[in-house]
């Protein structure tokens, strides 16, 4: 990953992306353009998962997984506030509908991703088990704030917390994420640093300072060029979900699962290199902080609007985001993995995108 074999489509797919958006800005929308931006956001995905690693591989673990999954929370934090900035009375429920389908692709999909692959070519894979109890912790905390009790708090207000309750609910949010966040990178690093070096990783000196630069400037440019399209791609997404005739909760998960592409290919990708507690570092860190930043910050875009936020799920969504917490304790409760997880947490995610299509 030197500068010496970074290729012309490291550096051409960021700016193509950005050009893309100019063309969609200009030309307003149709069919081509969308075919466009779909086939230019697949390049800047896998763009952009290359200069995460390359970062990954000059600031080592935690950090490098750490500087994937927050950069693309924020961006996907920043695309849910503009779309309600357009249209929050018609929008009250994005930020539940997004929240929640990032959870359920990482915490299955991608996770149930990472250990198929890694057990079908490894047999079985370690990792750090105080790391991951750590992290299912506090997402189990945060869960239960942000998509549960809205619930049950305020009875009169149905599935959304009161001015108050909401603050409070913001505040604590960051507060957990940010004690994770020293608990990751500071107080127990160690808990979070890979069992074994995968044998099939080949062992390259780190990249030099300026490229390390570089491909983090690249990596903010992909990123940006991601999310930009993704919004692009929205109103085509929507008029399809209508068409279709299904819930528009499907349009969150649309949104939650181009965003988390990046991360979904670079933990795939670690794991298929047997550095399994790298897959788990992103999965489980871009689930914390998906509710982390996100409800903070729609929580103060709902204040400062005076619009209701509808954060509480309903009774079939409680009940899968239930059994995967509980999945999610057993299958990473012994520090150990085979392709016996893998499967049920897809399968757990079949059954949480079919019941999002047929409810």
């Amino acid at each position: 990953m030197t500068a010496e074999r970074s290729a012309w489509w490291t550096w051409a797919w960021p700016l193509l992306s950005w050009a893309v958006l100019l063309l969609a800005f200009v030309v307003h929308g149709g069919g081509l353009v969308a075919a466009i931006a779909g086939v230019t956001l697949l390049g800047a995905v896998f763009t952009a998962v290359y200069h995460a690693e390359v970062i990954a591989h000059r600031l080592g673990e935690p950090f490098g997984t750490l500087v994937l999954a927050l950069a693309v929370t924020i961006i996907e934090t920043a695309l849910i506030v503009s779309v309600m900035l357009a249209a929050p009375a018609d929008k009250a429920d994005l930020a539940r509908d997004t929240v929640f389908a990032a959870v359920m692709i990482v915490c299955n999909g991608i996770v149930g991703s990472c250990l198929l692959i890694g057990g079908a070519h490894h047999r079985e894979q370690e990792f750090q088990l105080q790391g991951a109890s750590a992290a299912l912790a506090v997402l189990a905390a945060l869960t239960f704030l942000a998509l549960i009790l809205p619930n049950y708090a305020a009875a009169e207000l149905g599935s959304a917390y009161s001015t108050v309750q909401l603050i409070f609910a913001g505040l604590v949010s960051l507060v957990l994420y940010g004690a994770f966040l020293f608990i990751q990178t500071v107080r127990h690093r160690d808990f979070f640093l890979p069992v074994q070096v995968g044998t099939d990783e080949k062992h390259e000196p780190p990249p030099t300072g300026g490229t390390t630069i570089l491909s983090a400037c690249l990596l903010l440019v992909s990123l940006v060029g991601i999310v930009g399209l993704a919004k692009v791609l929205t109103p085509t997404v929507e008029f399809a979900v209508a068409h279709l005739d299904v819930p528009k909760s499907a349009v969150g998960i649309v949104i939650a699962g181009l965003v988390l592409l990046p991360e979904a290919l670079a933990a795939s990708r670690a794991a298929r290199m047997n550095r399994l507690q790298t897959s788990l570092n992103l999965a489980l860190g871009s689930a914390l902080a998906t509710i982390g930043l996100t409800i903070p910050a729609v929580a103060a875009v709902s204040i400062v609007l005076g619009q209701r936020l509808q954060l509480g799920l309903d009774a079939k969504d409680q009940g899968l985001l239930a059994i995967t917490l509980l999945l999610s304790v057993i299958t990473l409760g012994t520090g150990r993995t085979t392709v016996l997880q893998g499967i049920v947490h897809l399968v757990t995610f079949a059954a949480f995108l079919f019941f999002a299509v047929v409810p």
